[in-house]
């Protein structure tokens, strides 16, 4: 699709290429080298200019809807045209966005939110029904949209637009946590009425002027943005599926943000002057999943003895290229309700030997489950191999299919690699590690657990719920299914003239692709 708009010329170049040589741009590239240094934030902001945002995609058959968005590249997009009623920040607490504010009754199971004052990108205000219209779509039992499974404790049938900024939520039971729901992945507000997004209608910081699916969409800045309209005349996202595309084109001067670098090419060109590279911390948990409902995890001591057995530092350094830091067996490192206070596990194979021998399960024999469906993955899988095997355990390594290794292991198998991008830890629990957690990969399932998390979303006074979540963590941490050996950093790597983008916000979190705060020096 391209624009009949005066005044807007359509860009035909296509990024899908492995190798920058088959890059094509009519237009050149804004602004000229810098000395390369990670000065992302400095200088006065400047109004003007087009950049070009290369993410890996997903094909012909990209859309627009913001209730689909599964990739980064989908999420980067619908956060240019879109907004939420709330988003994470650094820490993974929720952040007021198109709600202005929320409040709890004393029961916590009805939540009043009230909307800001903002518009579509058409004119008509941002209204409750609006709000209702988005939720109740997304909850369709006969759609698969991801954020369904977070708007599952709210009574859609029951909430209410009180007016025409307001809207009470009725939920089926008390949830302290509720703004995490307002922040889901994907619970983006569009206007009553919508069916078609070929011509998409946000509130989002940029306005739609052209999309062809896999290969680019291009936005141009929204004026009327509630928060105040971007430094930037245009974005567009490109795709590059292969690394070394997204990496040839920067370096090419054909985009100005490369997002996902791998850690070897970050090392090669950081400092050199001829990008920025921009390190996200704690954007990935890194480590195995353990099935604790069939042999040999059935045992917590086997899981004890495997938790001994990891050298935390020789997997980040050998898996991740030494871009990331150590794990705890816990997730969500420096969010909010991490159990920081607990001792850093170090590794012990006397004591792991104990443990296996004290189990039955000396001479031990498993398959680890692996696949390359994410950086690092069978490259840990191999390093574990070597460190069981100084414990007399014995592992081998199956290599299954990056394109169905997700649903492959969720149930089968016995032992797995894992990842996860950050989500607040509340979340990590709901949807991992509850009886009826929909993702359940480690099979954890404990009544007496559940009734920790219920306690804790029943329980207002934030430093009572916060004691329940370190209980509860704990619990993981001593015999959980988990073994979290790192986090990985998120690598995104720009022009040297590209100012204001963040360092310090994880993937999918609020200043995450945030390209209305961004601007070419």
């Amino acid at each position: 699709m391209t624009s009949n708009r005066p005044g807007l010329h359509r860009r035909g170049f296509l990024i899908a290429s492995t190798t920058a040589t088959a890059l094509a741009l009519t237009t050149g590239c804004t602004g000229t080298a810098g000395d390369g240094r990670n000065t992302i934030e400095t200088g006065t902001p400047r109004r003007g200019g087009t950049l070009r945002a290369a993410f890996a995609g997903g094909g012909a058959g990209e859309t627009l809807d913001p209730h689909a968005v599964n990739l980064f590249v989908d999420a980067a997009r619908a956060k240019a045209l879109y907004d939420k009623l709330a988003d994470f920040g650094t820490d993974l607490a929720p952040v007021p966005r198109l709600a202005e504010r929320w409040e709890p009754n004393r029961t916590l199971d009805t939540w009043k939110v009230t909307l800001r004052e903002a518009v579509f990108h058409d004119g008509r205000p941002v209204t409750a029904e609006d709000v209702l219209h988005s939720y109740r779509r997304i909850a369709d039992p006969d759609a698969a949209f991801r954020a369904k499974a977070s708007l599952e404790p709210v009574d859609l049938a029951a909430s209410r637009a009180l007016d025409a900024t307001t809207v009470e939520f009725r939920l089926k039971r008390p949830y302290a946590e509720f703004p995490n729901v307002l922040a889901a992945f994907g619970a983006y507000i569009i206007p009553k009425g919508t069916t078609s997004f070929e011509r998409p209608v946000g509130s989002g910081p940029f306005t739609f002027v052209s999309f062809t699916p896999g290969r680019s969409l291009v936005v141009e800045r929204n004026e009327a943005y509630w928060e105040g309209a971007p430094h930037l005349d245009q974005v567009e996202f490109v795709v590059a599926t292969e690394e070394s595309a997204r990496t040839g084109a920067l370096l090419g001067g054909q985009v100005q943000y490369a997002h996902e670098l791998d850690p070897a090419t970050a090392r090669t060109y950081e400092g050199g002057g001829r990008m920025n590279v921009i390190r996200l911390p704690g954007s990935a948990m890194q480590g195995f999943v353990m099935k604790t409902d069939r042999p040999p995890f059935d045992d917590k001591r086997v899981r004890q003895a495997f938790f001994l057995i990891a050298d935390r530092q020789e997997l980040v350094d050998g898996a991740l290229s030494g871009a990331g830091e150590i794990g705890n067996d816990l997730f969500g490192k420096g969010y909010r309700h991490y159990a920081s206070g607990l001792p850093q596990r170090t590794r012990d194979l006397d004591r792991a030997r104990a443990l296996l021998k004290a189990a039955g399960a000396e001479n031990l024999e498993v398959t680890l489950d692996t696949a390359p469906a994410a950086t690092g993955f069978v490259e840990a899988a191999g390093i574990f191999k070597e460190q069981a095997a100084e414990a007399g355990v014995t592992v081998e390594i199956r290599v299954g299919d990056k394109d169905t290794y997700w649903s492959d292991i969720l149930n089968d198998g016995t032992f797995a690699s894992y990842r996860s991008g950050a989500m607040p830890i509340e979340a990590h629990i709901s949807q991992r590690l509850l009886t009826g957690s929909t993702t359940n990969a480690t099979q954890w399932r404990h009544r007496d657990f559940d009734d920790l998390y219920r306690q804790a979303q029943s329980t207002p006074d934030e430093q009572g719920r916060a004691a329940l979540y370190e209980r509860m963590q704990r619990r993981l941490h001593d015999e959980g299914g988990f073994l979290i050996w790192g986090f990985a950093d998120w690598i995104v790597a720009t022009a040297p003239t590209v100012r204001g983008v963040s360092a310090e916000a994880p993937a999918n979190t609020l200043d995450w692709a945030r390209f209305d705060r961004v601007w070419l020096a």
